[in-house]
């Protein structure tokens, strides 16, 4: 399968970006990022783009692909519901609709987190907005498409959190991480990322997965 990455210099995204060149199944990855990650591979070709707002100036790349993992994201601490909006569901929603017009078969999986708001009249504001945003993609009309809502992820293979706080927990909790990964609530930066992979392979009736649904996905 061909596969799109979008924030693959994040935790997830890198995490997403690792089991996909580790895949067999996987022969072309796509990174769209803003900055580069760094990572070159045969299978690997990067896009840099400043603007996801406006992603027409690289349509012409963006067709042939089954795919597509978007992992992109901020934090909504210290945004206005306005801008937070714009990062998270306008440019999200403009990149699938483009995705779909080009890849009609393509299957798009977005992540967003646990205590998301599907209803989008929460009081929490980055909930409301993140539920607006997997209800938009999940009706759009992809032959596949799934709402990641991971919860406490563990991170493996090197990758790390792009919020310095969060790595700094994970120091702190490092030693904890055997006896996390006895749980079926904690997920892992591998199983994130090759339930993604298995997503593609063996359609879910689920549309929302959360950390349990995401690790048994990862078994498959």
């Amino acid at each position: 399968m061909k596969v799109i990455i979008t924030g693959a210099t994040g935790m997830v995204g890198k995490g997403i970006l690792l089991e996909c060149i580790e895949s067999a199944e996987v022969s072309d990855i796509l990174l769209l990022n803003r900055k580069s990650t760094g990572i070159t591979h045969p299978k690997v070709k990067e896009i840099l783009h400043s603007d996801f707002a406006n992603l027409n100036p690289i349509k012409e790349h963006l067709q042939g692909y089954d795919a597509c993992f978007y992992s992109m994201g901020v934090s909504a601490l210290g945004l206005s519901e306005e801008q937070y909006t714009h990062i998270t569901y306008t440019m999200t929603v403009h990149m699938a609709t483009l995705l779909k017009e080009l890849n009609p078969n393509m299957v798009f999986n977005y992540v967003s987190g646990t205590g998301t708001d599907s209803s989008e009249k929460g009081k929490i504001m980055w909930a409301r907005v993140k539920g607006k945003t997997e209800n938009a993609i999940l009706t759009m009309g992809f032959k596949d498409a799934y709402a990641f809502r991971p919860g406490m992820i563990i991170p493996e293979k090197g990758v790390k959190s792009s919020t310095g706080w969060y790595n700094a927990l994970y120091v702190i909790f490092r030693p904890l991480f055997p006896l996390f990964r006895k749980f079926d609530s904690i997920t892992s930066s591998v199983k994130v990322g090759k339930a993604m992979i298995n997503s593609v392979r063996y359609p879910q009736t689920q549309k929302h997965l959360e950390n349990p649904e995401i690790n048994a996905l990862a078994k498959k």
